[in-house]
């Protein structure tokens, strides 16, 4: 059920800047107020709703605990209660489709599709699949074409967590045993599998290039993960999948954004200051320019977290540093009807405590995800 209200008394953050203007919602859009009741949020402040183009801190809700498999659907009711309570209201869940096993085999991700597609219409947040295919996975293509089709699955992003070098050589990768226990498997059949892979390498770029044309003629949209460089870019781009998920290099991102091609980087390297790998950091190729979104990665409070902290380090003003958490990604995904705060789009919606930046309420498409704390009996009341 969505909320009749005109918001008053708050610092609203519209595409312009922080104004002190009243925001209505009704019928689970912003309208030109008033509507219904009036709630006085002096001292708080009211942003757009964060969309999260990319996300797998889900995954410790699916499987609290190692082989702890069967309560999926309450996984994902929990997830989508701390979306919310992370300002987040519209998540991208990004599911491995990989040799690795376990959790992220495909048996697995079927079984995430399955129960994120229950799950989702009984929750206020807005949650979208996005499948994380294995490059060198050349005989479950199908399968996971199949899963696209099946589960109406609107994103699908190339990943390659293959060690080539290593492998290229015969030898066996750094922390191949751990690897191995984690998918379930005895770790000499894991490195045979390996080789095995790495030997079939060549028929990668045909069966990828012929799966990218198949899926945008569809219009699935499609990324590549860990673009190392341009060149790695340029190769993608000619295979029709022009999202830049994660590039590793200042190279690979100003090669995609020099094509209007979209660059979705991760929050948590905002926030840290680097990146956990050792590749670019996230702020310096915010301040070239070249990133669209800043998305959740692993760490669900982290988008709004690297909003402000773009703000504190001076790279750009909160207006411009809000938009990659909520407008950037919109655009990235296709969605036309939210991350701003302007008449006729949907209410999706945060509310912060002014002094501590906290999200104490969340509201999407007028609906109520989240409110806790004192501003919930301005409210209810």
């Amino acid at each position: 059920m969505t909320t009749e209200l005109t918001l008053t008394g708050a610092q609203v953050l519209r595409p312009g800047g922080w104004d002190s203007g009243a925001l209505a919602l009704s019928g689970g859009i912003i309208v030109d107020g008033p509507a219904g009741r009036a709630v006085d949020l002096s001292g708080y402040l009211v942003l757009p709703g964060i969309v999260d183009a990319h996300g797998d801190g889900f995954e410790r809700h699916m499987a609290p605990r190692r082989g702890a498999l069967r309560e999926a659907e309450a996984g994902v009711i929990a997830c989508a209660a701390e979306l919310a309570s992370n300002g987040i209201t519209t998540a991208v869940m990004a599911q491995f489709f990989s040799w690795e096993g376990g959790m992220r085999s495909p048996d697995f991700a079927e079984h995430v599709f399955a129960c994120v597609s229950a799950v989702a219409p009984s929750v206020p947040v807005d949650l979208r699949l996005q499948l994380r295919l294995e490059t060198h996975l050349l005989d479950d293509y199908a399968r996971a074409e199949a899963a696209v089709a099946r589960f109406a699955i609107p994103y699908l992003v190339f990943n390659d967590h293959l060690p080539h070098d290593r492998l290229s050589q015969g030898r066996r990768p750094p922390r191949l045993t751990g690897q191995a226990l984690k998918g379930g498997r005895n770790p000499e059949d894991h490195f045979r599998m390996l080789l095995d892979l790495e030997a079939r390498s060549g028929e990668v770029p045909a069966a990828a290039s012929g799966l990218a044309a198949r899926l945008a003629a569809r219009g699935v949209r499609l990324g590549s993960h860990d673009d190392h460089d341009a060149e790695m870019r340029r190769l993608w781009r000619a295979r029709g999948v022009l999202v830049s998920e994660f590039p590793e290099s200042l190279s690979a991102a100003q090669e995609a954004a020099g094509a209007g091609e979209p660059v979705v980087l991760g929050a948590p390297n905002v926030v840290r200051g680097a990146s956990h790998k050792g590749n670019a950091s996230a702020l310096e190729l915010v301040a070239a320019g070249c990133v669209d979104a800043l998305a959740s990665d692993y760490h669900y409070p982290s988008p709004a977290r690297a909003a402000w902290r773009l703000e504190e380090l001076g790279i750009c003003d909160a207006a411009t540093a809000w938009a990659l958490v909520s407008q950037g990604p919109a655009r990235v995904l296709g969605l036309t009807d939210r991350g701003r705060l302007e008449t006729g789009l949907r209410a999706d919606l945060v509310v912060l405590d002014a002094a501590t930046r906290r999200v104490v309420a969340t509201l999407v498409a007028g609906q109520m995800a989240y409110l806790s704390g004192a501003v919930a009996a301005r409210f209810l009341g």
